[in-house]
């Protein structure tokens, strides 16, 4: 007898246990490829009697940030990546001062230069679609948009080796930045530090011609930090100026295979937003934008996949692997040059066919400088001990008088079945859908 997936689902609903494990599932919001873990979680006194004791397998969250691997780490990362986002731009939490919002801050936006014609969909300001360089034109869901007009003359060696080396360029763009704004403060760039301090937390986002733009929020503090008064030759206009001569500064010095020089640099397009606290409107018509909303872009910015054609999600094994991936040619033409490129002895630093399925992208998706607010590692560890103190409170014990010890070890990942999987699924979007409904009701509110 073959029994189909709907039928292996009754079972596991009809299964002894499967209510527990409903509960462990719905403690990890449906986590599409949960660690499993077996062990104990226990409570001691100072005597170290046991006072509480909790054994047995248990689910722990995969954590991956992409939405396309799993929905609900993805939801929990992006909160995460909001608040950490929000605290450097209102304050008033994350040991970040409310008056950070009267310093001079700017949402800019860092583009990659182009290496040959690719397909669009672009539309006018009326809304009208306008042909694209081959000259047709496309619907916004036509896969062939990002891809390159033409695969001959298309660069993909050096979009490959600017996106391997879009670090540094980010680097030398902040070196630029302090040193532009020394000089036009009057001091010696080796001086800013004395006298100002740059902060700034930027997030990746790939492109559909799978290069990445950099968003980054930009602000000036006081030599000391956030608390610290800014200096009042600092100003939000001084710091846009600065932010695009810095960016046009910018010149890497590389090499293509056989020893052609490649200057690589930021793409001629850099676009700065002054930011406006989140009680004014969320988007004026200058184009300021709210620190709500900012936060809530960078968010949905950190949890993306590298394109809507692309759907790599670890690292390439084998030539093999990559010939059977079912990708867009202009995607695939891009992962394959990372591969060949990682063979060279002279690429060997930059460990492109560890990043292959990345398109050479080395880099974290969001990062910060030290000051700018809290980080994510802070962020979970407040979590885990609001959970930890919600146990002790249920048991009613004293955090003071007594010590939790835990004790667990891997047993592997993912689901059992095809049919846990469907029912996982099943709760994460129950879950969404919930939280969905308690945020409207809150803003209805």
């Amino acid at each position: 007898m073959v029994f189909t997936l709907e039928d292996r689902i009754i079972a596991r609903l009809r299964a002894p246990g499967y209510l527990d494990w409903r509960d462990q599932v719905t403690a990890i919001n449906g986590c599409a490829q949960p660690i499993r873990l077996f062990g104990a979680w226990q409570v001691h006194d100072q005597a170290g009697s046991v006072l509480a004791h909790h054994g047995g397998k248990v689910f722990v969250p995969c954590g991956n940030r992409r939405a396309s691997v799993c929905v609900a780490c993805s939801d929990r990362y992006a909160a995460d990546a909001y608040h950490l986002m929000h605290a450097g731009l209102a304050g008033g939490s994350k040991d970040i001062p409310t008056t950070v919002t009267e310093k001079p801050r700017v949402f800019a936006t860092l583009t990659a230069p182009s290496f040959g014609k690719v397909h669009s969909g672009r539309k006018s300001s009326r809304g009208k679609t306008l042909p694209c360089a081959c000259g047709g034109w496309h619907h916004p869901d036509d896969p062939r948009i990002g891809g390159a007009v033409d695969d001959l003359t298309y660069d993909y060696v050096g979009s490959i080796l600017w996106q391997a080396n879009v670090g540094e360029l980010w680097s030398r763009f902040i070196r630029n930045l302090k040193r532009a704004l020394a000089q036009a403060a009057g001091y010696r760039a080796d001086d800013f530090k004395k006298h100002a301090r740059l902060s700034y937390a930027k997030v990746a986002e790939y492109q559909r011609r799978g290069l990445v733009h950099f968003h980054a929020v930009i602000r000036v503090d006081g030599p000391d930090g956030a608390a610290d008064p800014t200096p009042r030759w600092a100003t939000t206009e001084l710091l846009e100026h600065c932010i695009q001569a810095a960016a046009r500064a910018v010149q890497l010095g590389a090499t293509r295979p056989g020893g052609a020089a490649l200057q690589l640099g930021w793409g001629a397009q850099v676009d700065c937003r002054h930011i406006r606290p989140s009680s004014a409107a969320e988007v004026e018509e200058n184009g300021e934008i709210s620190e709500s909303r900012l936060a809530a872009y960078v968010a949905k910015y950190a949890t993306k996949g590298t394109g809507k054609s692309e759907a790599v999600d670890k690292p390439i094994r084998s030539q093999l692997h990559l010939d059977h991936l079912r990708i867009s040619t202009h995607h695939r033409r891009m992962i394959q040059t990372a591969w060949d490129l990682g063979e060279l002895p002279e690429y060997a630093a930059l460990n492109l066919r560890k990043w292959a399925h990345m398109l050479g992208f080395r880099g974290h998706f969001l990062t910060k400088s030290k000051h700018y607010s809290t980080t994510f590692g802070a962020i979970r560890r407040e979590r885990r001990t609001f959970r930890t103190l919600q146990a002790l409170d249920r048991l009613g014990l004293d955090p003071a008088t007594v010590t939790v010890v835990n004790d667990w070890k891997y047993t592997g990942s993912g689901y059992d079945s095809d049919a846990e999987r469907e029912l996982a699924t099943a709760i994460a979007e129950g879950t969404r859908q919930q939280r969905q409904r308690k945020y409207e009701r809150e803003v209805a509110a």
